[in-house]
C-alpha cells in the first residue's frame, strides 16, 4: 500500500463552562495513498466524567454520497473504540451533510473512515494526548516535577509494567515518587505531546524545555 499523509490543523482550547478544564478540539486533513481526501475533528473536555471524547470524519465535499459521520472515543480493555452517534460534533472541510449513526452504518464508505479515524488515532499527536486521557494512563513524577518546580526532562516508558516516569534535573529516588496522570503533566507542558507515544522500554531525554528529545532504548 501507498503513503498516506495525517496533516495535523489547529488545536483550539476553550475553559468548559464551569471553568473547571479546558475543552479542546483538534482539527486536521488525510490524505491517502491515491489522493483520497478525508478531514477530521476530535475533541475531549479535560476535568469532564465519564472520559468520552468525539471525532467528526467528513469525506466526499460536494460529491453525492459525501458526508460527516461523528462517532464517540471511548476507553476499551486496554485501548480505545468508536461508536457511531447521531449528534453532530464538528463542521469539517471536507464533510458534506451530517450522517446519523444507521446513516453512517448503511454508507459504503465507512470502512474507509475507519481506517482514516485508525491512522489519527496513530499518528496525530494531539490524539495521543487525548488516548492518555480517556485511558487515565498513571505516571510517577519526582517531587520537583509534581511541585511544578523543575521541568520534564526525562521521560520513560517501563516496559514490565507499563507505567510512565518523569523526572526534571534532580536525581529520582525509589522512595519519593508522586502518582499522577500522564495527561494532566501535558496539559501544563504542551511539549510532552511529541513522546506520548513513547513504547514500552523506551525512554527520553532532552536539555530543556523547547530543546529536542533524543531516545534511548
Amino acid at each position: 500500500m501507498g503513503s498516506f499523509q495525517v496533516l495535523e490543523g489547529a488545536l483550539v482550547e476553550t475553559p468548559t463552562a464551569d471553568a473547571r478544564g479546558m475543552d479542546r478540539r483538534a482539527f486536521g486533513e488525510f490524505v491517502g495513498p491515491h489522493g483520497e481526501l478525508a478531514s477530521y475533528a476530535f475533541g475531549w473536555m479535560s476535568g469532564s466524567d465519564p472520559h468520552v471524547a468525539r471525532l467528526s470524519v467528513g469525506i466526499g465535499a460536494g460529491n453525492p454520497g459525501g458526508g460527516t459521520f461523528h462517532a464517540v472515543i471511548f476507553a476499551n480493555e486496554d485501548g480505545h473504540a468508536f461508536s457511531l452517534v447521531d449528534e453532530p460534533f464538528e463542521r469539517v472541510p471536507q464533510g458534506g451533510p451530517d450522517l446519523t449513526a444507521e446513516q453512517s452504518r448503511a454508507h459504503e464508505d465507512l470502512p474507509f473512515v475507519w481506517w482514516v479515524a485508525d491512522h489519527v488515532m496513530q499518528h496525530d499527536r494531539r490524539a495521543w494526548w487525548m488516548r492518555h486521557w480517556l485511558l487515565g494512563t498513571v505516571c510517577i513524577q519526582t517531587p520537583e516535577v509534581f511541585e511544578r518546580h523543575e521541568p520534564v526532562l526525562f521521560v520513560s516508558h517501563d516496559a514490565d509494567d507499563g507505567v510512565w516516569q518523569l523526572i526534571g534535573a534532580s536525581d529520582a529516588s525509589g522512595s519519593n515518587g508522586k502518582v499522577g496522570h500522564l495527561h494532566h503533566f501535558a496539559d501544563e507542558d504542551p511539549s510532552l505531546i511529541d513522546v506520548l507515544d513513547l513504547p514500552p522500554g523506551r525512554s527520553v531525554v532532552r536539555a530543556g524545555i523547547g530543546q529536542p528529545w533524543t531516545g534511548h532504548v
